[in-house]
């Protein structure tokens, strides 16, 4: 998410500073970058000379310190209530008192991010969709103490990156994830409980309710271990069974099968090597 949403606001002119603790990481996302825009290229919706001053404004670095100098952070960390908390509090130390802080976070209060840095009223959420340069719809997110200068300038950003921005109040899961979750979770509840092989009840979707494509290969596209953080979240925050999570999706995660990502989740698309990611979503799973 953190690669596509560098890429939107490069495509839009604005110099970006791409922040990660792994060099390795970021080289990844800087190919991701580069291999999109060569695709748009192609595709003839960018010229070489946008696609490589696009490229350009990218700045990679594992030095948080270049937060001082923005006017709009976005944080995209995994869905960790406690690591986001700690990226906004040294976010809030090091960024200039009249910066937007905003989280791409799926499901987590921007409330409660907000309670960490000096300026709750400049605190926001940014909810991109994935895959960030296809997807239309921003779900901006308003915390309880989000200013409305906040929120506004955030709107007008979105719409400079030819987003569609969305404005929604804080609660669990927000409105996209609220609705889409349960039913990925019931999607999973079909193939646990035999229903149905995840190729049908992704085609009956696609087919029966015109979806582009079925909430297993959606849930593959997300990563199955974002779906699960987000679903634990909503059964947390709203005190609801009906979101448990399906220990089918529970189980694929401990094994490291997590979508796209890693290769094989509810599909298979071609061996690759465990990353830490899965690593790390198969320790939370456990």
């Amino acid at each position: 998410m953190g690669s596509g949403i560098a890429h939107v606001l490069a495509l839009a002119g604005i110099d970006v500073d791409l922040v990660d603790v792994e060099r390795g990481v970021l080289d990844r996302a800087v190919a991701s970058v580069s291999s999109e825009l060569r695709r748009q290229v192609a595709k003839g919706k960018l010229t070489e000379t946008e696609a490589s001053a696009a490229l350009s404004r990218i700045r990679p670095s594992t030095d948080l310190r270049v937060a001082a100098g923005a006017g709009v952070v976005v944080e995209a960390a995994t869905e960790d209530v406690g690591l986001k908390l700690d990226i906004f509090a040294n976010v809030g130390e090091i960024a200039s008192s009249d910066a937007i802080l905003a989280s791409n976070t799926s499901a987590i209060s921007i409330t409660r991010l907000a309670s960490a840095v000096p300026r709750p009223d400049r605190v926001i959420g940014m909810h991109f969709m994935n895959p960030v340069p296809v997807m239309q719809l921003v779900e901006v997110i308003r915390g309880l103490q989000t200013s409305d200068a906040t929120a506004d300038h955030t709107t007008a950003l979105c719409r400079d990156l030819g987003k569609t921005p969305v404005t929604v109040n804080d609660y669990p899961g927000f409105v996209s994830n609220r609705v889409l979750m349960p039913m990925i979770n019931e999607a999973v509840y079909c193939v646990m409980e035999g229903v149905a092989e995840p190729g049908a009840v992704d085609q009956i979707m696609k087919l029966g309710m015109a979806h582009p494509m079925g909430p297993l290969r959606l849930a593959d596209l997300i990563g199955l271990d974002v779906c699960l953080a987000i679903l634990k979240v909503l059964q947390r925050d709203l005190g609801d069974p009906k979101y448990r999570p399906c220990p089918l999706l529970a189980r694929m995660v401990a094994a490291g099968r997590l979508g796209r990502k890693s290769g094989q989740g509810f599909h298979d698309y071609g061996a690759k090597e465990p990353s830490p990611a899965a690593a790390r979503a198969r320790q939370a799973a456990g």
